[in-house]
C-alpha cells in the first residue's frame, strides 16, 4: 500500500474539519501543532477514521491522541501501514 503524504493528510483534515486556521499558502505544515492549526480531539478522530477507511491503518484513540503534528501523525501511519496499531 502507498505511504500517506501530508497532501493526503491535508486533505482528509479539510473534508472532516475545514482548512485550517491562519495558514499562509505554501507554508510547511509537518511540525506545526494541530491545535495552532485549529484541529480539535474531535477532528483528529475523524481523521483517524478515514486514515482507516484509505490506508488500512487502524489508530486507538489513545495513539492519536498522542500525536501532536502531522509529521508524528504521519510517521505513526507510515509505520503501520499493512500492520496493526
Amino acid at each position: 500500500m502507498n505511504r500517506m503524504t501530508i497532501e493526503d493528510l491535508t486533505r482528509i483534515l479539510v473534508e472532516c474539519a475545514g482548512a485550517a486556521d491562519g495558514v499562509e499558502a505554501g507554508t510547511d505544515l509537518h511540525d506545526v501543532a494541530f491545535e495552532e492549526l485549529g484541529y480539535d480531539s474531535l477532528a483528529l478522530m475523524e481523521t483517524a477514521a478515514r486514515t482507516k477507511d484509505e490506508f488500512g491503518v487502524d489508530l486507538p484513540d489513545d495513539v492519536v491522541a498522542e500525536l501532536h503534528t502531522p509529521r508524528a501523525y504521519l510517521e505513526t501511519v507510515n509505520k503501520n501501514i499493512g500492520e496493526t496499531v
